[in-house]
């Protein structure tokens, strides 16, 4: 059955507060907002100040930010320090994650070898390719194994977040073979649609799809602009 991310909070037996699923993409955001305010030793933040720099309004910010319970002081507005934390522990970054790569193709490589995943709570312990060629190279600090030790790997390192770099025709091969060892939720860079379990999340990052949405920000930029006609039909206006 075809899995869709599951727009409302967790599953489990006992359920944690509901989240949007939109509330919850903006968490991330507001988080690293507010590590990079830490940084600079801002002690406190205001929704304004927090819907400038996340390109969101400031009621928008209020209402994301009470599905964790805080709602900030009036006039004051937020304890950065304090709302990082609350953040963190929302998003489960309070423990160290193990996550492993299906693919040591590129794109697997880099991933391997971001530190900003590491600066996240993300610890990547394996890297997997059915290719004897990368077998035994070393990616990101581990040593690149056969598919056939997913099991084993994510056994061993107790993990349950997998990422998928290999080509979309291998994508699905990819997906089932984290779901057979145990893993509970993918994130797929391959630009194919996958279908798991319902038990399973799945997050798709299209980077395709983001370099289109970028390139029609840019057209508007350069003077490229879209007339909507009353019947509908799209038709180009000449810069």
């Amino acid at each position: 059955m075809m899995h869709e991310v599951i727009a409302w909070g967790c599953m489990s037996e006992s359920p944690r507060r509901r989240i949007p699923e939109a509330a919850l993409g903006r968490l991330p955001i507001y988080l690293r907002i507010l590590v990079e305010l830490g940084h600079e030793n801002v002690a406190q933040a205001s929704s304004e100040q927090l819907a400038e720099l996340a390109g969101v309004n400031a009621a928008k910010v209020r209402k994301d930010l009470s599905y964790l319970g805080t709602y900030g002081t009036r006039g004051v507005g937020y304890e950065v320090q304090f709302l990082t934390v609350q953040i963190q522990r929302e998003l489960g970054l309070n423990q160290a994650w193990p996550v492993v790569i299906v693919g040591a193709g590129n794109l697997g490589q880099a991933m391997a070898n971001f530190t900003g995943i590491a600066e996240r709570g993300f610890h990547i312990v394996g890297v997997v390719d059915k290719d004897e060629s990368k077998i035994g190279t070393q990616v990101g600090g581990v040593s690149v194994t056969h598919v056939d030790s997913l099991t084993q790997l994510v056994q061993l390192h107790k993990v349950s977040i997998g990422i998928i770099t290999t080509p979309a025709a291998h994508a699905q091969d990819a997906a089932d073979s984290l779901v057979r060892a145990g893993i509970g939720s993918i994130m797929n860079f391959a630009p194919t649609i996958l279908s798991v379990p319902r038990d399973v999340h799945v997050r798709k990052v299209d980077l395709a799809l983001e370099l289109q949405i970028l390139s029609y920000y840019e057209d508007c930029r350069n003077g490229n602009l879209r007339d909507v006609p009353t019947d509908g039909r799209i038709d180009p206006v000449s810069a």
